[in-house]
């Protein structure tokens, strides 16, 4: 039986992990999960409701409702990738929008959020054979998994790399909007009480400031090798 792995890939917003994820996963032919857009999920729903705004969170309604929110990934065949849905509708356009970014970190740090987001993501990965990006996957959702890797990357290449993103899907936004809003990302999740975002001990460090995609996956390829030869 063909040896299966859970590869955790951590680090900061922007910096590629969902791309670097999504490779592997289809090299690998595993399942990709994205763990950030769980969250974003649920902070698309919270503002459809108006149970977060500037300054305000109703975490009473939040927490009435959490049995309401049901997500999951399927994978689009047309484009090749997974997408997210929330209640049966994909909203995979909707959670990159800059106002779910402005509103993420203080959803995502709400305890019983996340506790229920753990859960659904260990689930997820209870075969293995699973590819997991997020900020606390190495760390809380997968302590023991067989590969962890923190990537970063400068704050103005990852504002660029955000900012093209939103760009090619005609999203309309500034630059400097984005940089402010990468560096209280950064704030937020490094000093959040639940989950902060940090380095696993035994996590790998991939800066990919001045990487191509194809020289991040030669790098994570004997990684791997090296793991499934028991290495």
């Amino acid at each position: 039986m063909e040896k299966k792995l859970i590869i955790a890939i951590d680090g900061y917003s922007s910096c590629g992990k969902s791309t670097f994820a999504k490779t592997i996963a289809r090299k690998l032919n595993y399942t990709y999960i994205d763990t950030g857009a769980m969250y974003r999920a649920v902070t698309l729903y919270c503002l459809r409701k108006g149970y977060v705004g500037k300054g305000s969170v109703d975490l009473d309604s939040i927490l009435a409702d959490l049995d309401d929110i049901h997500i999951c990934f399927k994978y689009n065949s047309d484009i090749l990738e997974y997408e997210t849905y929330l209640n049966s509708e994909n909203v995979e356009r909707e959670i990159r929008s800059i106002e779910v970014s402005n509103h993420v970190s203080k959803v995502s740090q709400i305890y019983e959020i996340r506790t229920r987001m753990v859960e659904l993501q260990r689930q997820m990965g209870a075969l293995k054979g699973v590819v997991m990006d997020g900020r606390d996957i190495g760390t809380v959702v997968f302590p023991d998994a067989d590969i962890k890797i923190f990537m970063t990357a400068s704050t103005d290449i990852r504002a660029k790399r955000r900012y093209d993103e939103l760009k090619a899907r005609n999203v309309s936004v500034e630059f400097d909007e984005i940089r402010k809003n990468i560096i209280a990302r950064d704030i937020a999740d490094e000093n959040r009480d639940i989950s902060p975002l940090r380095r696993a001990d035994d996590a790998i460090l991939l800066d990919n400031s001045r990487m191509t995609v194809n020289e991040q996956m030669e790098w994570i390829r004997k990684i791997i090798e090296n793991k499934l030869n028991g290495n």
